[in-house]
């Protein structure tokens, strides 16, 4: 696993799920974690019980993203990772019959949520001479899902704000990378098969991998052996990556 002792890194959406198990494992990795998330007694339990800085937010606010970096940066005097895991999966509902507002929540949070916090880190890691920007995709950002209008078209643009991170950035030491990690056993997984919508609410749990995967996966790619994929999309869904990272088929 990759070494990350001394290093700061800013997990956001870190309350639950895949956040809050990307934070456990950047904390067993050596890293002082920054978690982020709008419930304050949840990042204070969680970084309490990793010994990271709680920082209360709304990646959807500019403002709270560039508070919450300038908080991080000033405890480690460095930041050296901004994982961009905060994500909405609602409405999912026909486009016609979708609420507008919760279809703007989706895209509030799943795209203009990434781009505050690369626009808060950015210069940052730029004056340190680099930095690395994770953001969790999807493969509904690569084709379309009945009733995931919001989440489909908020992952794809998530996934070319990568790209432009990387065309506009890679030059100063940045890397950036998505991590696309197929089902998952979150609560949004839950939500989705509450809502009966489409395919993927019909899966049986069995199939869903553990948030841990995913954790796992994030770490890895800090690491240089994720480099080809930079300005690019990991899929965990692929055997070949489960097998570098050392995942159980």
């Amino acid at each position: 696993m990759v070494d990350l002792t001394g290093k700061a890194v800013l997990v956001t959406g870190a309350s639950r799920g895949i956040g809050a198990a990307a934070a456990r494992a950047f904390a067993a990795a050596g890293a002082l974690v920054g978690v982020m998330a709008r419930s304050a007694e949840a990042v204070e339990a969680l970084a309490d019980e990793i010994g990271g800085l709680p920082l209360v937010g709304d990646v959807a606010v500019a403002g709270d993203m560039e508070r919450v970096v300038t908080a991080l940066h000033d405890r480690a005097g460095r930041l050296d990772v901004l994982v961009n895991n905060a994500g909405l999966i609602g409405p999912l509902s026909r486009m016609d019959l979708a609420d507008a507002k919760d279809w703007g929540a989706c895209i509030d949070v799943n795209i203009k949520g990434v781009f505050h916090g690369i626009r808060a880190v950015l210069p940052l890691m730029r004056a340190a001479g680099g930095g690395t920007v994770l953001t969790i995709g999807s493969g509904a950002a690569h084709r379309p899902q009945e009733g995931w209008s919001a989440y489909c078209a908020s992952k794809a643009g998530a996934l070319m704000l990568t790209r432009s991170l990387d065309l506009e950035a890679r030059g100063d030491g940045i890397r950036a990378i998505s991590l696309s990690p197929g089902t998952v056993a979150t609560d949004m997984q839950r939500a989705i098969r509450d809502s009966g919508v489409g395919p993927v609410s019909r899966l049986d749990w069995s199939l869903h991998i553990p948030p841990e995967w995913p954790a796992r996966a994030l770490v890895w790619m800090c690491g240089s052996e994720a480099d080809p994929w930079l300005g690019d999309e990991i899929s965990l869904r692929d055997p070949d990556i489960r097998r570098r990272i050392g995942l159980a088929d």
